[in-house]
């Protein structure tokens, strides 16, 4: 597996990244089967340490995770904590559906667009056209995913939404977390 462990503006040393290492990997070898790779970015804020974790699996599912403390350590262990919870759900899905995925997820690029949120001396001009004003343009990869893996997939990476093309209707699809907390999906092939 690879580790990516860096840190922004700040020096990370030889002692945390051993941790970060031995963590990450006791956190694994418990849920995780064939782990590609894992991206962990700490940062300072003020007073505060944040830390970033992504773990790629071989599956095609990521894991994010972050958390902030006033002691770079303390900040680390609780992005592990959420990780190890995360993955413990996730495995425990997978058996209770009996969904053993063997091979990777399948994914095609799509473009994703960012865009302007506020309004300011240019707001004559897009109400004049009603196009938005684009920020920043990026690939990005959609999935073929079940209902059940998206739902997942969307929980790991600790996303409000995702979109994804559904396995059984081989249409896109949505997923998204309901403000009361539940689960809600857009499946437009089932429209009449």
């Amino acid at each position: 597996m690879r580790y990516q462990i860096s840190g922004k503006h700040i020096d990370i040393g030889e002692s945390l990244q051993t941790h970060v290492k031995a963590e990450i990997s006791e956190i694994i070898g418990k849920y995780a089967e064939r782990p590609t790779d894992a991206l962990i970015i700490f940062s300072k804020d003020a007073h505060e340490f944040a830390c970033e974790v992504a773990i790629h699996l071989s599956t095609g599912m990521t894991v994010n995770a972050s958390a902030r403390a006033s002691e770079i350590y303390a900040s680390f262990d609780h992005c592990a904590n959420k990780i190890e919870k995360q993955l413990r759900r996730y495995k425990r899905r997978l058996k209770d559906h009996a969904n053993q995925r063997t091979t990777p997820i399948e994914s095609f690029g799509a473009s994703s667009y960012i865009l302007a949120s506020e309004q300011d001396d240019s707001e004559a001009a897009e109400n004049e056209t009603l196009a938005p004003i684009i920020v920043a343009e990026m690939e990005t990869g959609i999935k073929s995913l079940s209902v059940g893996e998206a739902v997942m997939q969307m929980e790991l990476a600790d996303e409000a939404v995702l979109v994804f093309k559904n396995e059984g209707s081989e249409g896109l699809n949505v997923v998204y977390r309901r403000k009361d907390g539940n689960i809600g999906w857009i499946d437009p092939s089932n429209l009449r």
